[in-house]
């Protein structure tokens, strides 16, 4: 396996409701999410009288042939890309799950990651609930299916009200469509139109390849009821201050997508001249580490004036795993991903560009590429704070001590990466960047989180909390 020192997307969700070629429209939607999520992929479709699943491990176009897309029959459909926050990587863990209760059959695909997960399954399991996946989605099926609500609906708001952390959500019937996002908005979620049916994504770039018009975003704790030409909205969750993921902006998000009402490509533009702002250096040409450092680096050399090359080349089709040759070469992992243009980086003083570090492994190495292609000076330059602490909400963050900024100074960061010298940008410069600095939630690199979730470590879908351990040995 090849192994990233990156953060990993969380999950991409899309869905589209009454329209003939819904099944192929998800299809191309959960495409242009892929970088969400690389485990899994699925789509469940609905004809108004039953509910059709198609899932697996692996990329969207690997999963989906033209005949397993023909079983999705019907005129609504749902889909996910995952990557896993909680639940292992696992056919039985992809979504969207699909389940058939006494209200009948429901579908559910979920972005995010819900802090009281494990309370809640150990609960469950208590009173006699059977799960068939580790995934903490899957509690919000079971709280919906044991609510003795009247309605759907109104069971589906006693169970958002009954989780707690980041969700971005779409619950399939085989008559309508619910949608809803936590009262925090942690997470993106777009409304879009095409052709007369309406759509909902984790990012707007979905919307760009099916030619859908993007109509306003999903509202933290908002509920949407779509069914066919009808968006019936309500806000039932409590209130509370919007806390929307900085990391949207800095890496998860494509740069052509519209994401918390701001284009990501602009964000990170402005991120890149602050970073040239406070940490300017003279320098011969910048590099950006793509993809995610290209819009930044083009804001830095903008602002600095110092020409950009790309001298660091993505290898983009490498698949999940990889197998190395028996004879080990030095910083294999990376160079499958990355090779350096020889010509661009010898004799030059470099500033290098990447959007975070955080064990700081991956870093080395590419700085160690770098310096063997011939660079005279590696000024890396990233442009987030230091990330100190671990996410609730979604992100695949390690543990604290797992995290380099989190026992080490910058001086020290610099001296085990081997550059020349190593800028963070400012927490107060990435607020200035996306021009909000009260809506977004920046506890990794504060340690100050919006909700109670960082009290304490996140218990595992397995661990028995220490009040119920003596019972159950």
């Amino acid at each position: 396996m090849i192994h990233s020192d990156k953060l990993k997307e969380e999950c991409g969700i899309f869905g589209i409701v009454s329209h003939p070629d819904a099944a192929r429209m998800a299809y191309l939607g959960i495409y242009a999410l892929q970088h969400r999520g690389q485990e899994s992929a699925g789509i469940v479709s609905s004809d108004r009288r039953r509910l059709h699943l198609e899932k697996g491990m692996g990329y969207v176009a690997d999963i989906f042939s033209a005949s397993r897309l023909e079983r999705l029959r019907g005129t609504s459909a749902l889909g996910h890309v995952r990557y896993s926050t909680a639940g292992e990587s696992a056919a039985w863990n992809a979504q969207p799950i699909l389940i058939d209760c006494w209200r009948g059959p429901i579908a559910l695909a979920h972005n995010g990651n819900l802090t009281n997960a494990a309370s809640l399954r150990h609960e469950l399991e208590r009173d006699g609930a059977i799960f068939h996946s580790t995934s903490d989605s899957e509690v919000i099926l079971h709280l919906i299916s044991r609510s003795r609500r009247r309605t759907l609906q109104e069971a589906f708001v006693e169970a958002l009200r009954t989780v707690e952390g980041a969700y971005s959500l779409a619950l399939m019937t085989p008559e309508y469509m619910l949608v809803a996002r936590d009262p925090h908005g942690f997470r993106p979620l777009s409304v879009g139109r095409v052709d007369e049916s309406y759509v909902i994504a984790s990012e707007t770039c979905a919307f760009d390849l099916i030619n859908a018009e993007y109509i306003r975003d999903v509202q933290p704790g908002e509920i949407l009821r779509i069914e066919e030409d009808t968006l019936e909205p309500q806000l039932p969750l409590p209130k509370e201050q919007p806390a929307f993921c900085i990391f949207e902006h800095i890496y998860f998000s494509r740069p052509d997508s519209l994401v918390f009402g701001r284009t990501v490509n602009t964000s990170r533009r402005e991120m890149g001249k602050h970073l040239a702002r406070e940490h300017g250096v003279e320098a011969d040409v910048v590099v950006p580490v793509p993809d995610s450092g290209v819009s930044s680096a083009i804001g830095y050399s903008q602002e600095s004036g110092i020409p950009l090359e790309f001298g660091l080349i993505r290898n983009h089709y490498i698949g999940r795993t990889f197998i190395e040759p028996k004879q080990s070469i030095r910083n294999f992992g990376v160079k499958v991903k990355l090779n350096p243009v020889r010509e661009i980086l010898r004799d030059k003083r470099i500033v290098l560009v990447d959007d975070s570090i955080v064990r700081g492994t991956t870093s080395k190495k590419i700085v160690q590429i770098v310096r063997s292609a011939g660079a005279k000076e590696i000024h890396v330059r990233i442009t987030a704070p230091p990330i100190v602490s671990p996410c609730y909400y979604g992100i695949d963050i390690p543990t604290r001590h797992e995290l380099i900024a989190s026992t080490k100074s910058v001086e020290e960061i610099c001296q085990f990466l081997g550059a020349d010298s190593l800028g963070y940008l400012s927490l107060d410069a990435v607020l200035k960047a996306v021009q909000d600095s009260r809506n977004y939630c920046s506890a990794c690199f504060t340690g100050r989180y919006p909700s109670n979730a960082g009290n304490g470590k996140q218990q595992g879908l397995f661990e028995i909390p220490e009040r119920d351990r003596s019972s159950s040995e």
